[in-house]
């Protein structure tokens, strides 16, 4: 299942996040979502669980938890259920090849 991590405090590192959710089982991706331009985190994330139960319980456990000066919101990302079981989300690298380029602008 792809888990939505929102609310991020933007000074937490991608690892921190992951390790909180790995407390909870196994996670198989977390991808902490970066600004292109300042390089900084945006304040959200995905996390790739595979085990529905251990997601859920994840969800149950960290929605409102305090990390940072935030509380994280957490749920199932809508997403997810276009993806198979086994299916890890794609990487932004992978989605960014697969984009068509955007039409010229009109001045």
């Amino acid at each position: 299942m792809i888990i939505l991590v929102r609310n991020i405090d933007r000074s937490i590192p991608e690892d921190e996040v992951r390790r909180l959710l790995e407390a909870h089982g196994k996670v198989r991706t977390f991808d902490l979502v970066m600004d292109k331009v300042t390089g900084l985190s945006k304040g959200f994330g995905f996390a790739d669980m595979p085990d529905l139960g251990q997601a859920m319980k994840a969800i149950e456990a960290l929605d409102g938890q305090a990390l940072g000066s935030l509380r994280l919101r957490v749920k199932k990302a809508a997403s997810s259920s276009l993806l198979g079981p086994n299916e890890p989300r794609p990487k932004t690298a992978d989605k960014r090849k697969a984009r068509r380029p955007p039409p010229p602008r009109r001045h």
